[in-house]
């Protein structure tokens, strides 16, 4: 039998259920995997010894009919974990213990997961490198000197380092689909409102979504199948009929329209990018898709429209945040000098930059100027694509701009970082599902990932088309363990 923590998700799932596997023995082997990979910083906080016990009970009165039967799982530090410390990566919740457990996590644990910790995650959300938390950076097992990407990068980090079968992260402007690019994992974007938002540390109410991230298609297509779920505690939850993704997972694309959108040949992009959204056009034709010339004509608006939005709403949603109720309290010499010294300390750099524009564009005489602007771009950037699901069933684009950049190459310059999320911001911005796959590699060796977007509620559809596109490009994480001695 192949060694425990290189077996995918699916794979554990048909061991535990065949009685190959327990689930002690299972968690066993992702905590001695995680215990010597500490070097990776991917953990905040271990729940290791709980762990052990959940899943010797679980094995005492085994129920097998269950999704995730004992599966030992780790979480990003951003879903509310009851009892769980829960940082969100900031300094300002170092010791935040919620009384509630998210939904998102609720669905996990009822179809017999458990939590193995929570991964470390740039603070609040807010860094495409994971060079942003309070407890340091993540590396990415790729290479030592390398980001993992960000927000989500403990969680990326977590499953191409096998320190989890797979995992949960929440994107925002591309916090699922970058990181996954840059180790070379699967993450998916599910659409606005598939998946609810209670229980998870916002960012940017209107922006954020929660989804899986997976070593595979299947993997990912069968987490999305527990975690989205209608919810009356989330007031921007959708009821509708969900799919259930892994069971009609298929790759039989013929016939699809595939749209390649020409405002994403951005000047500048590296010829591997190019080489590699070629390759990628032709595998899917090889699948039996056509390829559809398409136009996305505000594409270039979105990234300024986005810096506008989310720190607009991480103003509004982070002023809770004041040492009062709960988290990081500073002395002060009275309520207000707290106040102060308690959000300058317990924020760090990137968290406050956000903060600070975002006041200032929903500040008197600037609203209108920029964020009431912003959201009307924003509704053109929905438009071109509402237009464009006319002629196409999906879009295909790259991941990123780059592969993976080095451990403090961009700290200084936050323009040059921001970039990193040109090709996903607009998802996020109309609302859309998108998921990015591992698709080839750079002349380092580092992966290089393509994206696939589609129409609202359509998580289906692109994970058929990455199903499929998967079995083509065969793609192997080229992967050392260079972190464990």
């Amino acid at each position: 039998m192949t060694d425990i923590t290189k077996q995918s998700l699916s794979e554990l799932v048909k061991n535990i259920k065949n009685k190959k596997l327990s689930s002690k023995e299972v968690t066993k082997a992702f905590i001695n995997r995680s215990e010597k990979s500490k070097e990776l910083n991917t953990y905040i906080t271990e729940n290791y010894s709980s762990a052990l016990e959940m899943a010797e009970k679980f094995d005492q009165k085994p129920n097998l009919d269950l999704k995730l039967p004992g599966i030992p799982m780790a979480v990003k530090d951003l879903f509310c974990t009851n009892n769980i410390r829960t940082t969100a990566g900031s300094k300002i919740l170092n010791n935040f213990v919620p009384t509630y457990e998210s939904t998102v996590t609720q669905n996990i644990w009822n179809e017999g997961a458990i939590l193995l910790g929570k991964l470390n995650c740039d603070e609040f959300a807010m860094g495409s490198s994971n060079e942003t938390s309070f407890f340091g950076n993540v590396q990415n097992p790729i290479d030592k000197n390398l980001v993992p990407g960000g927000s989500s990068g403990g969680s990326a980090a977590a499953v191409a380092g096998q320190l989890t079968p797979i995992t949960i992260g929440t994107d925002t402007g591309g916090s699922i689909r970058q990181p996954a690019s840059f180790t070379g994992t699967v993450g998916l974007k599910p659409t606005y409102g598939s998946c609810s938002r209670y229980g998870i540390v916002a960012f940017a109410s209107s922006l954020d979504q929660a989804g899986p991230m997976a070593q595979n298609v299947k993997d990912c297509a069968l987490l999305q199948e527990i975690i989205s779920s209608y919810d009356p505690k989330d007031s921007t939850s959708i009821d509708f009929k969900r799919n259930e993704y892994s069971k009609e997972l298929t790759n039989n694309i013929k016939g699809k329209k595939i749209g390649i959108p020409k405002e994403y040949r951005i000047d500048g992009m590296p010829k591997e990018i190019e080489d590699l959204w070629q390759k990628g056009i032709q595998h899917v034709k090889d699948c039996g898709a056509e390829i559809v010339d398409i136009s996305l004509p505000h594409t270039s608006y979105a990234l300024p429209a986005y810096y506008i939005v989310a720190p607009a709403e991480a103003s509004s949603n982070l002023a809770r945040y004041d040492g009062v109720k709960y988290g990081f309290r500073a002395k002060g010499e009275n309520l207000i000098d707290m106040y102060e010294k308690t959000r300058s300390e317990g924020f760090g750099t990137e968290v406050q930059r956000r903060i600070m524009i975002g006041t200032y564009v929903l500040s008197s005489g600037y609203y209108d100027a920029y964020y009431l602007k912003a959201q009307k771009v924003r509704k053109l950037i929905k438009n071109d694509f509402d237009e464009a699901y006319k002629k196409v069933d999906a879009i295909l684009t790259p991941s990123t701009p780059s592969s993976a950049f080095k451990i403090g190459e961009k700290t200084d310059d936050p323009v040059s970082m921001y970039l990193n999320d040109i090709f996903t911001v607009p998802v996020n911005l109309a609302g859309l599902p998108g998921i990015s796959i591992p698709a080839g590699h750079d002349t380092n060796g580092y992966p290089l990932g393509l994206q696939i977007i589609g129409k609202a509620f359509d998580e289906q559809n692109i994970l058929n088309i990455a199903y499929a596109m998967e079995e083509k490009i065969n793609f192997k994480n080229e992967i050392t363990d260079w972190w464990i001695k």
